[in-house]
């Protein structure tokens, strides 16, 4: 595909921005991520990130993606050409890297789905920029300086949005999203170990809901 930094930039707006948390969650069947799906999109947070840290991650995305028609469900720890080609072909509409080489940046160049790269640093952010990119990832958040990062980064990156992502919870999400800069935020949680071990639902559907209304 073409992309340029406004088509991209376009594209991922158009997701992000459907709702203010990205749950960022790993699976370890492809029963668990249709459930986690369903109930996730139920309470209200219809884009997923579904990471690929798992054996059954490529599986489970395919089944996700059509078993629950509502969901816009992206693959996340997308680390080289291969992985990205192979999450396009198993239906992603997005994918996010926890960083970015110039391998994985040519490989977006003509991918059919976005890719949203990780950045940490400014000059990160200035070779991503290099490359026709203008919405990244800000990994790890917290690590990284958090807020107060973003907040500097505001002003020498006007043009730029992040989706901060890494040591977010509940408490500290609302001040992410309180920046102009950031579009949504990502963060696993809604969707707590022992709560998607033992398949507790409605627990899971309590805690997305919450983050919606906050």
């Amino acid at each position: 595909m073409n992309w340029t930094i406004e088509s991209r930039a376009f594209a991922v707006d158009a997701i992000l921005s459907r709702a203010p948390v990205l749950p960022v969650l790993s699976v370890d069947s492809v029963e668990q991520g249709v459930q986690l799906a369903q109930t996730l999109v139920a309470a209200g947070l219809p884009v997923l990130e579904l990471t690929l840290r798992t054996a059954a991650a490529l599986d489970a995305l395919r089944a996700m993606v059509k078993a629950v028609p509502g969901a816009v469900i992206g693959a996340g720890t997308v680390l080289d050409a291969e992985q990205l080609q192979a999450v396009a072909e198993a239906g992603a509409a997005f994918a996010i890297a926890p960083g970015c080489t110039e391998t994985l940046y040519d490989a977006a160049d003509a991918a059919d789905i976005p890719l949203i790269p990780a950045i940490a640093t400014a000059s990160e952010l200035m070779r991503g920029m290099e490359r026709g990119h203008s919405r990244f990832k800000f990994f790890p958040a917290v690590a990284a300086g958090g807020i107060a990062t973003l907040k500097a980064f505001a002003g020498p990156f006007a043009q730029v949005r992040f989706c901060p992502t890494g040591g977010i919870d509940a408490a500290s999400a609302p001040g992410f999203l309180a920046l102009r800069n950031v579009v949504t935020v990502g963060g696993s949680w809604m969707v707590p170990g022992d709560a998607l071990a033992a398949g507790d639902w409605p627990r899971i559907a309590a805690l997305a809901r919450a983050c919606v209304q906050a």
